[in-house]
């Protein structure tokens, strides 16, 4: 639960960042790039419904493990962007950037034989070495998140806005 509340952090605290200089990233559009900070997680669905249950309803092999990769983020954007009235390519956008700011965070993590996750997929196979910066359950990484996320929205809450013209 700590990484998947580190990712939202993270998340909330990059794109708050992005919308004070993006005009078309307003306030309303950051809780949808949160969202999208959560979909590669969603392999994790894995636990409660095994594989072998899927496997057996629709008789092909079956694995969540896509999910965790820039193909199952593509996916799952374009799935949940459909559920926009207005504006589906911007959602579809800001959906699959708050996944891959998922997966970036996650290509830092230490993995035991030094290489992080094929989260490329489907462009290539390719796992590139990782930095090995911190550990999956490593609390200093929430900590981090944290401070990073309350910071920016006290920032973000008491900030003159300079560009208001006073009457």
């Amino acid at each position: 639960m700590a990484e998947l509340l580190s990712h939202v952090l993270f998340a909330y605290a990059l794109f708050t960042v992005a919308s004070w200089r993006l005009e078309w990233l307003s306030k309303r559009w950051v809780p949808v790039a949160v969202v999208g900070a959560i979909l590669p997680d969603l392999n994790r669905i894995g636990l409660l419904l095994g594989e072998p249950t899927i496997e057996a309803a629709l008789g092909v092999p079956f694995s969540f493990d896509a999910i965790h990769t820039f193909g199952g983020v593509l996916v799952l954007s374009g799935i949940g962007a459909i559920a926009f009235d207005r504006r589906r390519l911007l959602a579809y956008g800001i959906l699959v950037a708050g996944a891959l700011s998922h997966l970036l965070v996650d290509a830092l993590k230490l993995y035991a034989d030094g290489s992080a996750a094929a989260w490329l997929y489907p462009v290539t196979w390719y796992r590139h070495p990782s930095p090995n910066l911190y550990v999956s359950s490593d609390s200093g990484v929430l900590a981090v998140a944290g401070v990073l996320a309350l910071s920016v929205w006290l920032i973000d809450r008491y900030r003159v806005d300079t560009t208001k013209q006073s009457p």
